[in-house]
Order: structure tokens, then sequence, then C-alpha cells
């Protein structure tokens, strides 16, 4: 599996400890991770606005297979991310959250509170949110006996997302395009998506924005 993390502006300064917690936990397990930033303070600026566009390009250009996301309190990445086609993002404050979400609503991003709460021994919560979210079975349901209608729920949510949402490229194109340039303007972020990306319409549309 194909692993990004991204993180905004605000948390910039703990992306090294977070990246090397996913490295070692997703790493570890065969998973590729690609930090797609922000690195430090000096990286390129993104919001958490930012996220929920790069999450929506490379989720959905098969790019990447799962996001980790993630802002002061983790709300916003949460929501910025769930506004876009193809984007199921779960709320993880605590290893039980991730393992849960993966068990019942078996999504393809987490987003995580990087400010608030995060105190003594934040890194450990980290590192078991993420032996959570990338150890195990996905998607059998939590009780097991309850299994059945949280599949089916979790079907249908998807399907009615699918029949809301406009297509991937409309829907980008709709956005204010400084705003998709402004997330996509990364080294990091094109090195991952061109290197990954499946989906010639959405690379071809990556690539004419850049070159306006």
């Amino acid at each position: 599996m194909k692993i990004a993390l991204m993180m905004e502006n605000s948390q910039a300064p703990k992306n090294a400890m977070v990246a090397a917690e996913l490295n070692n936990v997703a790493g570890g397990l065969g998973h590729d991770v690609f930090n797609v930033g922000m690195k430090d303070e000096n990286d390129h600026h993104l919001t958490y606005i930012h996220l929920g566009i790069m999450a929506n390009i490379l989720l959905n250009s098969k790019a990447v297979d799962f996001i980790v996301t993630g802002c002061g309190t983790g709300q916003g990445a949460m929501m910025a991310s769930n506004l876009h086609p193809g984007v199921v993002c779960g709320y993880c404050l605590e290893p039980s959250d991730a393992f849960l979400f993966n068990q019942i609503n078996n999504g393809n991003a987490i987003s995580l509170a990087f400010a608030k709460g995060f105190g003594w021994a934040g890194e450990l919560n980290v590192r078991y949110i993420f032996e959570k979210a990338f150890t195990g079975n996905r998607g059998e349901g939590y009780p097991i006996e309850r299994a059945a209608p949280q599949q089916a729920n979790a079907a249908i949510l998807n399907d009615v997302k699918a029949a809301v949402s406009k297509d991937v490229v409309e829907g980008l194109r709709a956005i204010d395009q400084e705003l998709v340039k402004a997330a996509i303007g990364s080294t990091q972020f094109q090195e991952c998506f061109f290197a990954n990306c499946q989906d010639e319409d959405i690379k071809a549309y990556v690539l004419a924005l850049l070159e306006k």
C-alpha cells in the first residue's frame, strides 16, 4: 500500500517526528510512505484546505491508497478531506479510533490532532494509532455480530457520496484555481503524484494547471 503523510502549517514542526513514526510502523509492514509536507516551517505553505485538495488528487488518481492527514485539532483536515469525492476520512484521537474506523467504516484516510491533547508521550499515541490503522484485516466489523449491517452501511455511504459528487476533474476546476495550484505546488507532492498517478485525465489537469 502507498501512504501519503500531509500536515498543515501550524503543525509543521512535528512533521519529522510523525513521519519517523509512520515510517517505522507502516514502512516496517512493507508499505511505501510519501511525506508530502509540510516538512518544516519553511516548507511549501499548506493549510488544511490545501490538504483536502491534495487528498482528493492523490487518492482519486490512485497515486496513493491511503492518506494520513492532520492539523491542530484534526477537525479541519477531516472536514476538508471529506468534502471531496472518493475520500473517506476518519477522526482519530487515540488508537481505538483507528481500529474502529478501519473495522466499521473502512475508509482511506485518517485525520489526527497534532496540537489539541498532544502532550507528554504524544509520539507514543501517534505510533499506536498507526499500528491500529495499518495492521489486521479491514472492514470486518465490531462487534463481529454487527459486521453485516456495518459493511452494508459503509457501502451505501460510499454510493451516496458518489451520487452527490461531481466528476473529480470537474470538481477541481470548480474550485479557485490558484488554491488548487498552491495545493499541488510542492516538489514532494509532485514527485509522489507523477511517479504513481494512474489516471490520465487527472494527470493532464494537474500538468495544465502547473504550466499556467
